[in-house]
């Protein structure tokens, strides 16, 4: 955890004292200027920014939990992009901003003053709003790179903590800090960290088959280097760098590196302060002694920003003269009491015939070289040292079409971690096997020809194999082995095409037989509004559409029929007036809005017309058997972000009539499954049915007597939310169903 909270740590520590530089600007000003009644001003800004980036931290990871695995690696991957552009354009912002962004600040300040204070709210929201964003995007692409939530939590907390505690003391004048080298150390360091982030974002990318070469290596040391191993957990942690990265991702970290830090290093040059001039000669002393005191010295920087006295004086909120900073002490100013000053010492004269020589300056390009080439090193003595041996005691198993398992040895109870290398040509699935069961104890997936993955798995007592899987090849299963020491292991009889077959075609006849139904019924609705009755037609669109609602594990097969049947506005320019918009939300929309029959009648053949289209094309459409295990969470999910978040009602308030028939298509497809499950793990669907009844239960009370039902705006707060917790829990034990169940080739 710890490795993964140096860089949140960092941001943490460089945006947090950014905005409590900013706060403390906007406080001072307003503190010297007399006008401490403005600060209950300042301080909701400051609140409306902070709320806005823990919002959009949520917002995005809401949006990734929603997507699909290839659009998580795509969604993940970009926003690495763009925290990477955000983070370099930080930098050089403050590289070059360190020394006058206080006066600007206080510029702002004081036009705002004179403009009422919706001004100043608004000023001191974006002036911490901005450095609350960054911080916000930045901790979730490392929290994505690190796989977890802790440590960069932890990290980014503790550097805002420590961030506050700089703050404080800079503006109650306990403490002095150089901010320009502040802010150009702790740059440097992010630019490192920020070319993991983009080599880490790449390989999203590369995953989720936006860009290619996903399986073309540059490197792989994971044979040599243990990825477990504390160094290498170190700097896979705060670096982004991995044994095994891609060519892509070794070319583009390189470059950014290089190019960054040399145009970053070369400002920080450009923007470095001209050395002071050497003092005048002393005048020389009147006789009277009635000369007057020589002009006060200006303090050379301030102790937050190193700028003039009257500019830094705001950052502190007192009139009196800033302190020195921590680089050069400023003279005391001499008083009228002492007419005769001391003038400054001068610079002692070389001694004769020595020769002064310039110093020697570091080329430009040494830093930017030295931090690509130094880890590569550091690399190359870890694998010269390692002999060519693994890291770790971790077993090194060879695999291929020729030979699967080669290496493997009888493993010692416990969990234990194996190094899968791939000796052959094709790209392969290897499993852990049990050869008796065909029980799968663990997997790796697509394992590229020359690269290594790891494998975890908890071994007990038992028989164990290697089966190896090529594409395009036969399946090979190694020489087994048994363990005798050691508790009784968990395995995953695994799952084939054929298993499911039964399975799929009930669940084919079940839908092929819906669709007849709702044919019958979209039929009726047509007719109640061509007679002109919408009360009726009411009725019977609810019926019709709670019949295709039940059908909800065969949306993956329906191609483009469901979003002509049951289609949203979502993505639609027009919104409810787009003539994309079509079907039974369309319908839904004109009865509850007031739409006369003439109006609707358009759109309520057109709907009968798409169902019977579809139940004619079902039967040729290609339903994947793996599909029927998903469908088990899928439907319910769907279910709790859109009817019970009231996304897909327009207008009838039948949302809860909806999940009702979710739950009932669910049920169905659990029904043909259950045999499989049960074999594999026999406490799964007693669990299932448990909250399955207590969900249906919580739904049907809310529908009356007549048939109608509670809108879900209606129910009160705690009923909303024992409802959505009741379904949660029930997707909980639903989603072992899909692991459970997933095709796997070992079978």
């Amino acid at each position: 955890m710890w490795d993964d909270a140096f860089p949140s740590f960092l941001i943490g520590l460089r945006e947090g004292l950014e905005a409590g530089l900013i706060v403390s600007v906007l406080v001072a000003t307003l503190v010297r200027s007399d006008r401490r009644a403005r600060l209950p001003h300042v301080w909701t800004g400051v609140a409306a920014a902070i709320g806005l980036s823990l919002s959009f931290g949520a917002i995005l990871t809401f949006t990734s939990a929603n997507l699909s695995g290839k659009a998580q690696e795509a969604f993940g991957g970009t926003l690495s992009l763009i925290a990477v552009v955000f983070v370099t354009a930080m930098v050089f912002w403050m590289r070059r901003s360190a020394r006058t962004f206080s006066g600007e600040i206080k510029e702002k300040v004081t036009a705002a003053l004179g403009m009422g204070a919706g001004v100043l709210v608004v000023t001191s929201f974006l002036a911490v709003g901005r450095e609350g964003l960054e911080t916000a995007l930045f901790l979730w692409t490392t929290a994505q790179a690190a796989g977890s939530s802790s440590g960069p939590l932890v990290g980014a907390a503790a550097g805002l903590l420590i961030a506050a505690a700089l703050c404080w003391g800079l503006y109650r004048r306990v403490l002095h800090i150089n901010l320009t080298k502040f802010f150009t150390i702790t740059g440097i360091v992010l630019i490192v960290i920020a070319a993991g982030v983009l080599g880490y974002g790449l390989r999203d990318l590369q995953e989720s088959t936006l860009l290619p070469g996903g399986t073309a290596y540059a490197f792989d040391l994971t044979a040599h280097l243990d990825p477990s191993s504390w160094y290498v957990t170190v700097v896979q942690g705060t670096l982004n760098l991995t044994p095994q990265m891609t060519w892509l991702q070794v070319c583009v970290y390189g470059v950014y590196l290089a190019v960054v830090m040399t145009l970053f290093v070369r400002g920080v040059r450009a923007v470095a302060p001209a050395p002071a001039p050497a003092p005048a000669p002393a005048p020389a002393k009147p006789a009277t002694g009635t000369e007057p005191a020589p002009a006060p010295a200006q303090p050379e920087s301030a102790a937050m920003t190193g700028k003039s006295e009257p500019e830094s004086a705001a950052t502190t909120g007192k009139s009196e003269p800033e302190p020195a900073a921590t680089t050069a002490a400023s003279q005391p100013e001499p008083t009228p009491a002492q007419p005769e000053a001391v003038p400054p010492a001068r610079p002692a004269a070389p001694a004769l015939g020595s020769e002064t020589k310039a110093p020697r300056r570091i080329p430009r390009w040494t830093v930017p070289v030295a931090l690509v080439c130094v880890p590569a090193l550091i690399a190359g003595i870890a694998i010269a040292a390692s002999d060519g041996k693994p890291a770790s005691s971790a077993q090194v198993i060879e695999v291929s079409a020729a030979h699967c398992g080669k290496g493997f040895s009888a493993p010692k109870p416990g969990r234990q971690t194996f190094q899968v290398r791939n000796t052959g040509s094709r790209t392969s699935e290897i499993y852990l096997i049990d050869p008796v069961s065909n029980a799968v104890y663990g997997e790796v997936e697509g394992i590229a020809p020359g690269t290594t993955r790891v494998l975890i798995a908890s071994v007990g007592t038992g028989s164990y194999a290697w089966r190896c899987v090529p594409n395009g090849g036969k399946a090979v299963t190694s020489a087994a082995v048994k363990v005798s020491a050691g508790g009784s292991t968990q395995a995953v009889l695994p799952v084939s095409a054929k298993d499911l077959a039964a399975p799929l075609a009930s669940y084919r006849t079940y839908v092929d037989q819906g669709l007849t139904d709702l044919l019958a019924a979209t039929r009726t609705l047509q007719d109640d509004i061509d007679a002109n009755k919408l009360d009726q037609a009411r009725k019977d669109w609810l019926t019709a559409h709670v019949r295709y609602a039940s059908l909800g594990a065969a949306y993956g097969t329906f191609a483009d029929f469901d979003a002509k049947i049951n289609g949203r506005t979502a993505g639609l320019a027009g919104g409810v007036t787009d003539p994309a918009f079509t079907g039974f939300h369309r319908i839904e929309y004109g009865l509850w809005h007031g739409a006369s029959a003439a109006d609707l009648a358009p759109y309520a053949k057109r709907l009968t017309s798409d169902v019977d289209a579809l139940r004619k094309d079902f039967p040729k459409q290609d339903f994947d058997p793996g599909d029927l295990p998903l469908r088990t969470h899928e439907i319910l999910e769907n279910t709790l972000h859109r009817e019970l978040s009231g996304n897909a009602d327009y207008g009838s308030g039948t949302e809860l009539a909806t999940t009702e028939a979710n739950l009932q298509g669910t049920r169905e497809l659990l029904n043909l499954l259950r045999p499989l499950v049960d074999k594999r793990n026999p406490e799964v669907t007693p669990a299932v049915d448990t909250w399955m009844q207590r969900t249906e239960r919580l739904v049907r009370a809310q529908q009356g007597k007549d048939g109608t039902w509670t809108p879900l705006d209606r129910l009160s707060l705690a009923d909303r939310q024992h409802l959505d917790g009741t379904l949660g829990q029930l997707l909980e034990q639903l989603a072992p169903i899909p692991d459970l169940l997933e095709i796997r080739k070992a079978a």
